[in-house]
């Protein structure tokens, strides 16, 4: 089995990352390579971010769909995800849906660590759009005064206030660049926290190994196979 990782950002360090906890999680059960945009944003932080990049995560599926049997949207605002079921018949999985959709699998409620009270609405809106807002009781970010902590005690210290102040029984890592971390967190606030990368990995190898792939019935089904039944 092979699958990519598409990091849409330009960020080596970050596609480094992803590299090292993708091959720590597979074990050589399958094979897998990070691929990053490189006249992409150092960071996907805005919509006019994702659309810069859409047309070269677009071609890097379309160069690459008989050798991969899955591709991975490694950025946890699943840019372009739509875009890329549409594009191809292989499994396509992001980051984002993939993590708060196990989070609503292991616990009552979960809450979603976001890198910035920036990217906090936007996290929001995509709970919605995967119907999970019952579920997800917050979307936290760490506070202006912890500047000063490493990205480390951040990430434990508001992930600690979602637990005690929203109830949280989960914890998602909103972001790819967190990879690494969600054992560490884990032992630290004694709850399951999980990293966007892993469970997205998790959902494409068994979703190969099942056979079975992206509805092509209505939704994701491209022009090129024909109108769209109204049955």
């Amino acid at each position: 089995m092979k699958i990519m990782i598409i990091n849409p950002n330009s960020s080596h360090d970050m596609t480094a990352i992803m590299q090292k906890v993708a091959e720590d999680y597979g074990q050589e059960r399958f094979n897998v390579i990070v691929k990053n945009i490189p006249s992409g944003p150092p960071f996907i932080e805005t919509y006019e971010d994702q659309a810069v990049v859409a047309q070269e995560m677009l071609n890097l599926v379309r160069e690459h769909e008989d050798e991969y049997d899955a591709f991975i949207v490694a950025c946890h605002s699943d840019p372009n995800l739509d875009l890329l079921k549409e594009a191809t018949e292989k499994v396509v999985v992001g980051i984002g849906e993939a993590s708060m959709k196990m989070a609503s699998i292991l616990g009552h409620s979960f809450s979603v660590v976001a890198t910035d009270l920036h990217s906090v609405p936007n996290k929001e809106a995509l709970v919605r759009r995967y119907h999970l807002e019952n579920l997800c009781v917050s979307v936290k970010a760490p506070c202006a005064e912890q500047n000063y902590l490493s990205e480390e005690d951040k990430i434990i210290k508001t992930a600690k206030r979602a637990i005690k102040e929203d109830l949280a029984e989960v914890i998602v890592l909103g972001c790819a660049g967190y990879g690494g971390l969600d054992k560490i967190v884990s032992d630290e606030v004694n709850a399951p926290v999980l990293d966007g990368v892993v469970c997205a990995l998790m959902i494409a190898e068994g979703f190969v190994r099942y056979g079975v792939t992206t509805s092509k019935i209505r939704r994701y089904k491209p022009v090129s196979l024909g109108l769209l039944s109204h049955s």
